[in-house]
């Protein structure tokens, strides 16, 4: 192909998925494969200036505002920020600078931020008042949705300003939000939202607001452009804070390419943990003296640019559709793909969830597919990829009668999406899934009894329940391939040293259904003994403030159970646990309403020790340290959190504090 020709066919994709992206709220393209041929594009057109135009997409804002909205045209441009993929690309930032005004920006002072993935949106205030909204549209122009973003709880709708005011930030989606939505749209027969992004911008464009009304919105500021002159922008932005406008607590300064480096690092070991999606982070000269001094190109600044992530998201091809049994009997259609590389891991397997959403999604194999990778979350199937290369699709997939390993018979209610081995714990599936959990390092914790062990141990029919395990000898343990009388000693040490656990800890390795480890934590709390629990009614369970009508009656049915009576009764003869574990300490609830976040490692106490001491005192823990920390336990080698905790000016307490409560 040509090179005018080339460059002609990416235009076009990239002004497709634009106006996809942009006005429709429906992705075409996964963010990565849009970010190549963007990237291409650019290079095509620096290579061979004779072929660039005023209309490429390369010299453009997002897209024109859909037809249905009013208009408003945005006083100061709405730009967008150029991309860096890496570390070197990082340094050539940092150098153009640095060339363009003769200056070395080693030590220079930069506002580090998260990238909020959102709809962009400016907002207009004037004595104090929400007068007008916008979204970014062409970046000159944007639709009209002051009706809507109203409706946004966060946003404030009254500042104590007397001036006139632009407020620029994301509307944006928590992750939680984004899949209750999700979930009740599927329930209701509607088409769900393909990320947060899109939910967002989809809940925003609505000509009635009542619909917005009822979306979970949430807004962040980013910029502020007033009469009133800010000497930097980690500074505005803290006005912004002052207003009463929520600004990302991760928000910090860093100096020069270094800081923004392990700025970068730190926010994506976060990335999992945090309640919002971000797709990496902008870096902003802190200066606006200096900003003003570096200027702008056509369509981005010099002085900021967004550091992405690797590519969470990838087009490949199904080769194959199998099942996998899980603990619970839940039958999970897997697909099997040609591997390929996803934010760094390559990735040949991905969820399907159930057979609900392959049949929704009318996914088949052969066919090409948008594969995302969350962090540590298993892999899933989004949907088909927009343009299918040619192949051969096979017919539409059967939910199987019987189940694929012990042949039982698989059972799906039509109010249910999800199907079920019936053949409970002699389904060697289901075994080694339980095995895998009682054993894990929240429930009992027996160190070296690994996933390959589990399985050689239910393949050899030497453990049919989790109380063989206590049973197991030396010999029946050197029976099993590859087993040295080294390593099965140090099994056998580690099964013993678990029979003195905790309650909670034995009431979670239960696998009880719909019971984690924070349910088990309450239910402990709540009836003190395990006897109490056992005895439980539904009633009483739903008395508990975190649990609802199915996990009681989930909790209430175990118990009930012939066979996990007998599997108990045994267990108990094996184990033993203090009965009053993390009960209030009612005459002492000295830290209740506080939140404390903990950091680093601690001589006399363990992690779960000082959070049980703390939960008796009434406080709550958090991972994450915010404006709302009460203050930060920090014990030796503390990391990221500590110097949050610092930027935020929290308290800081060490062990002696523990010591004294």
């Amino acid at each position: 192909m040509s090179i005018p020709s080339r460059i002609l066919e990416l235009r076009t994709l990239i002004a497709q998925a634009n106006q996809a992206y942009y006005q429709h709220d429906a992705p075409i393209l996964p963010d990565a494969v849009y970010d190549a041929y963007f990237r291409e594009l650019v290079a095509l057109e620096t290579a061979h200036p004779e072929y660039q135009t005023p209309d490429s997409p390369t010299q453009q804002v997002g897209a024109k505002a859909i037809l249905a909205f009013n208009t408003i045209k945005h006083a100061i441009p709405m730009l967008s920020l150029d991309n860096i993929f890496d570390e070197t690309e990082l340094h050539r930032f940092f150098k153009r600078m640095s060339d363009q005004i003769v200056q070395d920006l080693k030590h220079t002072e930069v506002c580090a931020e998260p990238k909020i993935d959102g709809l962009a949106i400016s907002l207009v205030y004037e004595k104090g008042a929400l007068v007008s909204a916008a979204t970014r549209g062409d970046g000159e122009t944007g639709e009209d949705v002051t009706h809507t973003v109203s409706t946004i709880h966060n946003l404030p709708k009254r500042i104590d300003v007397s001036d006139r005011i632009e407020v620029r930030g994301e509307v944006y989606m928590k992750k939680l939000a984004f899949q209750r939505l999700n979930e009740k749209l599927i329930q209701n027969g509607d088409k769900p939202f393909a990320n947060p992004r899109n939910a967002a911008a989809g809940s925003l464009r609505q000509l009635d607001a009542k619909i917005t009304a009822k979306r979970p919105l949430s807004f962040f500021a980013y910029s502020c452009l007033s009469q009133q002159p800010f000497p930097s922008q980690y500074e505005s932005l803290m006005y912004l804070r002052k207003l009463g406008f929520s600004v990302p607590e991760q928000v910090c300064l860093v100096k020069g390419e270094k800081g923004c480096a392990d700025f970068f690092h730190a926010i994506a070991e976060q990335r999992d943990k945090i309640p919002f999606e971000i797709d990496g982070v902008v870096y902003k000269i802190d200066s606006l003296a200096l900003q003003n001094e570096l200027g702008y190109l056509s369509r981005t600044p010099r002085f900021a640019v967004a550091h992405k992530f690797p590519a969470q998201e990838k087009i490949t091809r199904v080769v194959a559709i199998e099942c996998q049994v899980g603990r619970t009997g839940a039958l999970t259609p897997v697909a099997r793909l040609q591997a390929v590389e996803v934010g760094g891991v390559t990735v040949s397997n991905a969820s399907l969830h159930n057979f609900d959403e392959v049949w929704r999604k009318d996914i088949r194999v052969g066919d090409d597919v948008i594969v995302r990778r969350a962090g540590d979350v298993i892999p899933e199937v989004v949907g088909l990829a927009p343009i299918q290369t040619e192949h051969t699709r096979t017919g539409i997939i059967r939910l199987p009668e019987k189940c694929p390993v012990c042949d039982s018979l698989v059972v799906k209610h039509e109010s249910d999406a999800i199907a079920y081995c019936t053949g409970g714990l002699n389904c060697p599936a289901q075994l080694k899934e339980s095995m895998k959990h009682f054993v894990s390092r929240k429930a009992l914790n027996i160190d070296g009894l690994g996933s390959e062990w589990i399985e050689a141990l239910v393949d050899h029919h030497l453990i049919h329940n989790a109380a063989d395990l206590y049973e197991l000898t030396e010999a029946a343990f050197m029976t099993l391939p590859r087993m040295g009388k080294k390593l099965a000693d140090n099994i056998l040490k580690a099964i013993a040293h678990s029979r003195k656990t905790t309650l909670t800890r034995f009431v979670y390795a239960l696998g009880i259904p719909e019971v984690g480890e924070a349910t088990a934590k309450s239910l402990t709390r709540h009836f003190h003994t395990f006897h109490n629990l056992r005895q439980a009614t539904p009633e009483q369970l739903l008395a508990i403030p975190d649990i609802g009508p199915v996990s009681s009656q989930s909790i209430y049915d175990y118990f009930q159970n012939t066979e996990n009576q007998k599997l108990v009764e045994r267990l108990k003869t094996h184990l033993s646990w203090e009965e009053k574990e993390i009960i209030l300490d009612e005459s002492n609830q000295v830290l209740l309403g506080k939140t404390y976040v903990i950091t680093g490692t601690f001589k006399q106490y363990s992690r779960e020790a000082i959070k049980t001491l703390l939960e008796s005192k009434g406080a709550k823990t958090s991972e994450s340290v915010s404006k709302k920390t009460t203050a930060v336990i920090v014990g030796a080698d503390a990391g990221s959190k500590l110097q949050k905790a610092q930027a935020l000016n929290i308290p800081l307490l060490d062990e002696a504090w523990l010591d004294a409560l």
